[in-house]
């Protein structure tokens, strides 16, 4: 197939310009583009051509979308995201077409990579079927050194500003998009206050987390530490055991009272995106309360992760990604959700109150291996929401996207092309 022969059909995209300038990057190539936009957000961001308003009642949508397929010849499906509704129903009609599904996400190693996987993502990916020695075999095709990477989080303030400026256009355009269901729990006008809140705080939630940092770091008392996720998240709505944060809190709270030394204390590390849908600060009050343990746990709203984990003994979370920074760090990490790094290697499958008495170490030249392979398939350098990081990120991941094997495949079959690695200026 050549490329002018491919023809994509976008979907929902990250909040922002991004989706659009990828497009016209496919275009460029030769490549035909469509975009179905289902509120008005997706019509702002994508303003050239090629834009299809989907206004009908969402029922009806996997009708369209098999018709659109069908009519516009479309070969290649492209999505951030592969659970919602909208994009699990597209997948599932691509995939007996035999269309090619590319699936964008938050990198599994953040913030200076983002995701690019074919099929599925997180608990769909295909690095859920493999195993580290197949990974170390594919990666003997390959001699380059792992970059060093200072622990930064990133583009966060303009993934806020793009999420809250997105949502407002969702809310102005209600009439024309009356069918529109956003594929959370919270109605469009709840999304916008939320960002727009969090937006506004930011200077505040800054203060008191430094305040709250600073008062671990100089308590001189041993610390375990809970990554906590966004409850809405789809990693934690759709890949985890927990129908809500709440029973993650209470699972971990009741296995450090039980478990822990009386000398050890927890930390909760709130999401950096957290905007108090979720009342985690009274709960784990509550909680702690209950379990006899108020007096040595303590909550963090946001922030840089590195500084917290540098100092802890072991590390707790459902399914994050960030997880990822303490096993580079060699902390032991218990985990209870379906997560692409989750390799009996690395992660303790003990009882949560054991790993607190004794948690077990990651064997940290396997997760080195682990890593490395990520940086040479899957992850791509550059970020979704500043104009930098999308710079970074258009320069390579259009040639992955028209190869004609997945970055997966490529590597194993020794026809992986050259990784553009990053450079970090001091």
């Amino acid at each position: 197939m050549t490329e002018t022969s491919r023809t994509f059909l976008f979907l929902q995209g990250p909040h922002g310009p991004w989706f659009h300038q990828l497009g016209q990057q496919l275009r460029a190539a030769g490549a035909k583009v469509w975009r179905v936009g289902f509120n008005l957000g997706d019509r702002v961001f994508w303003p050239g051509p090629g834009f299809i308003a989907f206004q009908d009642p969402q029922d009806r949508w996997p009708e369209v979308c098999a018709d659109l397929m069908t009519r516009h010849g479309i070969t290649d499906l492209v999505l951030y995201g592969d659970t919602r509704a909208i994009h699990a129903q597209a997948i599932r009609i691509a995939q007996a077409r035999g269309i090619t599904v590319h699936v964008f996400e938050e990198g599994y190693l953040r913030p200076y990579w983002v995701t690019y996987e074919r099929g599925g993502s997180n608990g769909h990916s295909r690095l859920m079927d493999l195993s580290v020695p197949e990974m170390q075999g594919a990666l003997s095709k390959v001699d380059l050194d792992l970059p060093e990477v200072p622990a930064t989080w990133g583009d966060m303030r303009q993934h806020m500003f793009w999420g809250a400026l997105y949502h407002g256009f969702v809310a102005a355009g209600f009439r024309a998009y009356r069918n529109f269901r956003p594929h959370r729990a919270l109605t469009v006008g709840q999304e916008f206050r939320l960002y727009l809140r969090r937006f506004l705080l930011m200077p505040l939630h800054r203060l008191e987390r430094r305040l709250a940092t600073r008062a671990i770091r100089r308590g001189g008392f041993p610390y375990h530490l809970a990554i906590l996720q966004l409850e809405h998240d789809a990693s934690f709505r759709d890949h985890s055991p927990f129908a809500s944060m709440t029973e993650f809190l209470a699972v971990v709270i009741e296995g450090f009272a039980k478990g822990a030394p009386r000398h050890h204390h927890l930390v909760f590390k709130a999401h950096p995106l957290e905007d108090g849908r979720v009342p985690l600060l009274p709960e784990i009050r509550r909680l702690s309360a209950q379990h006899g343990v108020a007096d040595r746990t303590h909550f963090v709203r946001g922030g840089k992760l590195a500084e917290l984990l540098n100092d802890a003994r072991s590390a707790v979370t459902v399914n994050s990604t960030a997880g990822q920074q303490a096993l580079w760090r060699g902390l032991p990490l218990r985990t209870f959700g379906a997560a692409v790094y989750a390799k009996p290697e690395f992660v303790s499958s003990q009882p949560l109150e054991a790993f607190f008495a004794a948690p077990e170490r990651p064997d940290t030249r396997a997760y080195r291996d682990y890593r490395h392979y990520l940086l040479e398939t899957s992850q791509l350098v550059g970020g979704f929401y500043s104009a930098r990081g999308r710079r970074r990120l258009l320069r390579q991941v259009v040639d992955l996207m028209l190869a004609p094997d997945d970055p997966y495949q490529a590597l194993s079959q020794g026809t992986a092309a050259p990784r553009q690695q990053l450079r970090v200026v001091r």
